[in-house]
This record gives C-alpha cells, sequence and structure tokens, in this order.
C-alpha cells in the first residue's frame, strides 16, 4: 500500500477553524453595532501601567534593586527587615567532646592491654561512642539541632 502525502497544508479543510473564523466576523460584526450606539456610554478599559520607581509616592518594603559592593561593582540588594542567624556552636562542642572521649578510650585501650576484661569494656564503650559519633557528625544533624535566632 502506497500514500502519499501532500506538503501543501491549504488543500486540507479543517471545520473547526473555519467555524473560530465565522465566529470570530461576527462578533466583530455585532461590536460595530453596538459601538456605534453605546459610544456615550463608554466605559475605560482598564490597562497595565508602568510606574517607575522615582513617580512611585510611597516605596514598598521587600523590593530587590540594584546597589553596588564594597569595590563598586553592581550587585542585587534585597531590602528585607529581619536577619537570621544559625548558631551551631552547642553541636560542635558536642562533636569535639565525643572525639576527645573517644581519642581518651583510644588511649586507655592501648594502656591497658594485659587486662582482657578491662580492654573488652573499653572497646564496648568505643563502639558505642563511635556509634553516636557517627550519627552526630554530619549535616543534617548540625541543621536539624542549630539554634535559629
Amino acid at each position: 500500500m502506497s500514500m502519499e502525502v501532500s506538503s501543501n497544508y491549504k488543500d486540507y479543510k479543517n471545520d473547526y477553524l473555519e467555524w473560530l473564523q465565522e465566529g470570530k466576523d461576527k462578533a466583530k460584526e455585532v461590536g460595530k453595532e453596538q459601538g456605534a450606539a453605546n459610544k456615550s456610554e463608554s466605559i475605560p478599559v482598564p490597562k497595565d501601567e508602568y510606574i517607575s520607581s522615582e513617580k512611585s509616592v510611597s516605596r514598598p518594603i521587600g523590593l530587590y534593586r540594584m546597589g553596588q559592593d564594597e569595590n563598586g561593582n553592581p550587585k542585587v540588594l534585597y531590602d528585607d527587615s529581619e536577619k537570621c542567624i544559625t548558631n551551631t556552636d552547642k553541636v560542635d562542642r558536642e562533636i569535639k567532646k565525643l572525639k576527645e572521649q573517644k581519642q581518651q578510650l583510644e588511649q586507655q585501650i592501648k594502656a591497658a592491654s594485659g587486662d582482657e576484661e578491662k580492654v573488652k569494656e573499653l572497646e564496648k564503650k568505643l563502639s558505642r561512642i563511635e556509634g553516636e559519633l557517627s550519627q552526630k557528625n554530619n549535616d543534617t544533624y548540625r541543621r536539624q539541632n542549630a539554634v535559629i535566632s
């Protein structure tokens, strides 16, 4: 079976497009008839209008504007009323303390190499601290436990 495709799209009829065009033509005719009768009662149509910042009476908060940095280079500035500070010092101290405990336990294990029971007990504490350290020594834990002010 062979098929021929015509590259001229004007050969095809599209009833929907004709129907739309007829509707537009009718709307124009009706609009002209009503427009002649209602010219005296015409209401201005609202339009979008640009108002520059110099002409604006009040300056709203929270706007982006062009400014300059310390070196005079152009920079986009955002006027905002709030400043937010995230503090992770408490979490960092907690992690530092765990690292110190781990180091002390490793030294105690080396010093008590002759006593098997003490070594097992110290290794058990060491594994607990290492597990806790692996949970806390990451960015997710820092973000979750940070103090925001």
